[in-house]
């Protein structure tokens, strides 16, 4: 079990101030469009070990001596794409297209390029590349399908984006969280990544934890985008149970209660409220339909 709850994580909001217009120089993006990124970065983290939300929910699905996900895990594969997708959001590379007079829904909205420049990341740029090249614009849904190889269309396969687990482990390898291992399964040899930084584990558990016991904000809008993407996005994966299995019934049952009334929202009004990411309901409306 964890330790104290009490202690939270101390958000840094690094908000970048080239001039006086508070306008980045990199892609011309505005301090307020990088927030979302730069934000919920954890005080003592190096460069190198700040995830991305793909990397956040694999590194929850692994099992940290295995060093694989669970073979009866068939949500995963799905969820590590809507991931893709959230992340080019937050990064203000995608969005939907307006709802419009008659109130499209989120499932009908088609995904747009809002901002065609690469984010240096490989998997973000290949799919960012696929979006910016289809013309006319496809849906969450179809994309989400395309992406991870489930599309029945054949003209769409080569939209799949392969090894998407591996990749992703081959990062967090880079970034010192992972160490790559062969093990043998009686009939074949398999590449395997257990975990070598238990710190990055615990700091990510933790986090996952206080989002939704400590640190609870019962009001999805008030929330740290990247934080509730986070959440909705691991629940989606069916990754959660390792961040909470560690905790007592009392808080365990809380935790799961919390998760639920987030999975019970009405998304589409959700979407029309304040200041918010349509992306982000729109991936996870896919998920809960």
């Amino acid at each position: 079990m964890m330790s104290s709850r009490a202690d939270g994580l101390v958000q840094r909001r690094n908000v970048n101030r080239d001039n006086a217009d508070g306008v980045s120089k990199e892609n011309g993006q505005s301090a307020a469009d990088k927030l979302d990124y730069e934000e919920d970065i954890d005080d003592g983290d190096s460069k190198e070990t700040r995830l991305t939300l793909m990397e956040e929910v694999l590194l929850l699905g692994l099992k940290d001596k295995e060093g694989y996900t669970s073979f009866w895990n068939d949500s995963i594969s799905s969820g590590l794409r809507g991931c893709i997708l959230v992340e080019l959001a937050l990064r203000q590379r995608i969005e939907l297209e307006k709802a419009g007079m008659r109130r499209k829904s989120l499932q009908m909205r088609k995904v747009i390029i809002k901002n065609e420049t690469p984010t240096g990341d490989v998997l973000l740029d290949e799919a960012l590349k696929h979006i910016k090249e289809t013309n006319p614009p496809e849906t969450i849904q179809s994309w989400i399908e395309y992406l991870s190889g489930e599309t029945w269309n054949p003209l769409k396969i080569k939209y799949q984006l392969k090894n998407v687990r591996e990749r992703l482990a081959k990062n967090l390898v880079e970034k010192g969280v992972l160490t790559t291992e062969k093990q043998n399964f009686l009939l074949f040899d398999m590449t395997t990544h257990p975990l070598t930084d238990n710190e990055a584990k615990v700091r990510l558990v933790k986090k996952v934890q206080d989002a939704v016991l400590s640190r609870w904000i019962n009001d999805p809008h008030r929330m740290d985008k990247r934080l509730l993407a986070l959440l909705l996005l691991a629940q989606a994966s069916d990754v959660l149970e390792s961040a909470f299995s560690p905790l007592n019934d009392e808080d365990y049952e809380l935790a799961t209660r919390r998760l639920r009334e987030l999975s019970d929202m009405d998304l589409e009004v959700e979407s029309m409220k304040g200041s918010t990411n349509d992306v982000i309901w729109a991936v996870f409306a896919n998920f809960n339909k």
